[in-house]
C-alpha cells in the first residue's frame, strides 16, 4: 500500500511528488501519457521563476519528473479509471488496483474543441489542439489558430516560424493575451490577426482545405484557404472519473479549500482541474506543494 497516490504527473502532480517523497512518504504518480501535462506542449515558457531566458515545456517538464524520480517518486504508465472508498482508498487503473492511505487528484485539463459538426473527421487532417506537437508538419504552408488568450499568441508565434501564413481568428476585437505576446503578434509580418469572427465551417476531403469564418459584428463570411488548423479556446478538466466521488462545480472542476482538501477527507486536489482563478504553471506548483503537505498532515494524524 502506497501512502499517497498522486494522479496526474504534471506540474500540479510531480511537485506534490517532491514533496511526499522528502517527507519519507511512499508516493507514485499515475500518469496516462507524459510527465508535463499541458506544459509539456509549450513552446516556450517565459513565465516560470528562475529562467531569465525562458524554457520549453518539454524541457521544464523533464527537470521535473527527473527531480521527483530522483528523490523516490515513483511514475506508473497508467490511467486511473476509477476511486473506491472503504477506510483507505483504492484506485482502479487499466491494468491493475492500487491502494493507498491518501490521493492528490491532479487530474489536470485537456483543449476544448469548436464543436463543429465534422471536427473530429479532421482531427490529423490538418486539424490540431497542439502547435507544438504537429506544427513542423506545415512548414511553408497557410494555417489558421483560433483563439485570444496565452495558448493561442504563443501557438500562432510558435507556427509562424514554420508557416507561410498564420491568421489568428478570435472571437472578440481584442486579444486577451499577456501584453508580450500581442506585441510579438502585432510585430509578426507571417501573423495576420482576424477579430471578431468564429469558425463555422470545414471544407475539404479527406484533409482540410479551407475554412468559412463569420464575423460576428455584421455577419460577412470569409472562406480562408489553410492546411492546417490549430484551436486553442481553453480546456476542459479531466474530472468525468470523479463524478460521485468528490464534489464538483457545475464546470466540473473540482471543489477545494485553500489547503486543497476535497469534499471527501484523504482526497486533495492540486493544479488546473480544481477550482480556481489563475491556472498557470507557477500556480500549478504551488497547488501541488500545498496539497502534499495537507496529505502529510492527514497521514501522520491517521498514527
Amino acid at each position: 500500500m502506497k501512502d499517497v497516490l498522486i494522479i496526474g504527473a504534471g506540474p500540479a502532480g510531480l511537485t506534490a511528488g517532491i514533496y511526499c517523497c522528502r517527507a519519507g512518504l511512499n508516493t507514485a504518480i499515475i500518469e496516462k501519457q507524459y510527465a508535463g501535462g499541458q506544459a509539456f506542449n509549450t513552446d516556450l515558457i517565459e513565465n516560470y521563476p528562475g529562467f531569465p531566458d525562458g524554457i520549453s515545456g518539454q524541457e521544464l517538464a523533464s527537470l521535473m519528473e527527473r527531480q521527483a524520480q530522483r528523490l523516490g517518486c515513483e511514475i506508473i504508465s497508467d490511467q486511473a479509471l476509477s476511486i473506491k472508498i472503504d477506510g483507505n482508498f483504492s484506485v482502479q487503473l487499466h491494468s491493475s488496483e492500487l491502494e493507498a492511505r491518501s490521493i492528490i487528484l491532479c487530474n489536470g485539463a485537456s483543449p476544448k474543441s469548436l464543436e463543429l459538426e465534422n471536427e473530429e473527421n479532421y482531427i490529423g487532417h490538418g486539424l490540431s489542439y497542439c502547435a507544438v506537437c504537429d506544427g513542423f508538419f506545415f512548414r511553408g504552408k497557410d494555417v489558421a489558430v483560433v483563439g485570444g488568450g496565452d495558448t493561442a499568441l504563443g501557438d500562432a508565434l510558435y507556427l509562424a516560424k514554420f508557416a507561410r501564413k498564420v491568421y489568428l481568428i478570435h472571437r472578440r476585437a481584442q486579444l486577451r493575451g499577456a501584453k508580450l505576446l500581442q506585441d510579438r503578434i502585432a510585430e509578426n509580418e507571417r501573423i495576420e490577426f482576424i477579430p471578431d469572427c468564429i469558425v463555422a465551417q470545414l471544407n475539404g476531403q479527406p484533409n482540410l482545405s479551407s475554412i468559412i469564418t463569420i464575423n460576428t459584428a455584421n455577419g460577412l463570411q470569409r472562406e480562408l484557404k489553410i492546411q492546417g488548423l490549430f484551436i486553442a479556446v481553453g480546456n476542459k478538466p479531466d474530472t468525468e472519473m470523479l463524478r460521485g466521488t468528490v464534489e464538483l462545480d457545475r464546470n466540473g472542476y473540482i471543489i477545494a479549500d485553500q489547503e486543497m482538501r476535497t469534499s471527501v477527507p484523504g482526497i486533495f486536489a492540486a493544479g488546473d482541474s480544481r477550482q480556481k482563478h489563475l491556472r498557470q504553471i507557477v500556480t500549478a506548483a504551488a497547488d501541488g506543494a500545498l496539497a502534499a503537505e495537507s496529505a502529510i498532515e492527514y497521514i501522520n494524524n491517521l498514527g
